[in-house]
């Protein structure tokens, strides 16, 4: 097995919670490769080809592939990870390790922590973000909303990330709305902040929106991986003449992490794989909101967003689902300083322009 001796694997760890997870993890390696009957593969291919186990600790098992086997990009190493796996029943992806001959090819992150920092003047504290809503507001509506809060200093104001092409606000009116209040507001405090209108648009239409959006006035992306892919987000990322911040939502990535006999761990989901793809800043549920994400499972985002990566930046952790003002000070407890802190409907519970100065005032003195 040459790439065993040089090292150079792709490493999977599975939890296999079904009866003979032996028995699954030789089908797993078979299927993941392949999807032929490995008996009449020929031998170099059953020895170079076919993923090894390297280590079985009953339902806790490794499984090692040739790096070749993700040729093709991002696009083959999810295909690799949970293709016709995430068919099997009672299989969790409990760890990823790739090799810096995959992890060569990616950019990650564009911006990551220092650039953020740099970017929003914002050297030692958490950034500051919400999302301008409910849909059924106009563009009108909506701009003075977003005017409000970035005049109180938010450094993101991004579309919530069910505002499309609905007939109250159609999303080119909405954006250039919605950019223009931003900037201007931005242009009477001095502090830059960045309007992120949602790219939840059809996909033959991703690219050009992304550039109208940049033209218009936006200063970052909001983007769905788990509706528009997760390579279409790195091909935005890595897009030179683009070159904006992305925020990634988690809608539609739910089912693969909630369940824990089955899918991918949080971290490798919210973490590894939204650096892959070129996230600047990753959205999940805290923990206490309207979600039932466990602290256990957000330290093991928080770890999978800040460890090295090859020569990948780290990404921006953006815990949300509910997030209210009082608990500004325990996020910043729990996460450190390394969060974009996301606060949306209650800030919108009293006075927008007060509630919008006092969050910013709270997390100035963190």
């Amino acid at each position: 097995m040459t790439a065993a001796a040089s090292g150079d694997l792709i490493e999977i760890d599975y939890r296999i919670t079904a009866e003979d997870p032996r028995a699954i993890a030789d089908a797993i390696r078979v299927e993941q490769t392949i999807e032929f009957p490995f008996e009449l593969a020929p031998e170099w291919i059953q020895q170079g080809v076919v993923g090894h186990v390297l280590s079985d600790d009953g339902r806790d098992i490794t499984i090692g592939y040739d790096p070749g086997v993700a040729g093709g990009g991002l696009v083959q190493v999810l295909n690799l990870l949970w293709g016709n796996v995430s068919l099997f029943p009672g299989v969790r992806v409990r760890g990823l390790r790739l090799p810096d001959s995959i992890l060569n090819d990616f950019r990650g992150p564009r911006f990551g922590i220092p650039g953020l920092r740099s970017l929003f003047g914002a050297s030692d504290r958490p950034l500051v973000c919400t999302a301008v809503k409910p849909m059924g507001s106009s563009p009108q509506m909506l701009a003075t909303m977003a005017r409000t809060i970035a005049t109180a200093g938010f450094d993101i104001i991004k579309d919530d990330h069910g505002l499309a092409d609905q007939p109250w606000a159609t999303w080119r009116d909405r954006v250039t709305a919605i950019a223009q209040a931003v900037n201007e507001a931005a242009s009477e405090t001095g502090h830059p902040s960045a309007y992120m209108p949602s790219l939840n648009v059809p996909a033959d239409s991703l690219r050009d929106a992304a550039f109208f959006a940049k033209e218009a006035g936006a200063g970052a992306l909001l983007v769905l991986p788990g509706i528009c892919g997760f390579d279409a987000m790195r091909s935005l990322a890595d897009a030179d003449d683009l070159a904006l911040p992305i925020m990634a939502h988690p809608s539609f990535l739910g089912s693969n992490v909630v369940n824990p006999d089955q899918g991918i761990d949080h971290g490798i989901m919210f973490g590894t794989l939204m650096r892959l793809a070129g996230a600047d800043i990753s959205i999940f549920p805290n923990h206490g909101g309207r979600f039932s994400f466990s602290p256990e499972e957000l330290s093991a985002i928080q770890a999978a967003c800040l460890a090295p990566l090859g020569s990948l930046a780290s990404a921006w952790l953006s815990p949300g689902g509910g997030m209210t003002l009082d608990r500004i000070d325990e996020l910043t407890d729990f996460y450190g300083i390394d969060v974009a802190l996301l606060v949306g409907g209650a800030l919108h519970r009293g006075d927008l322009a007060e509630n919008a100065r006092r969050l910013v005032q709270s997390v100035q003195k963190v």
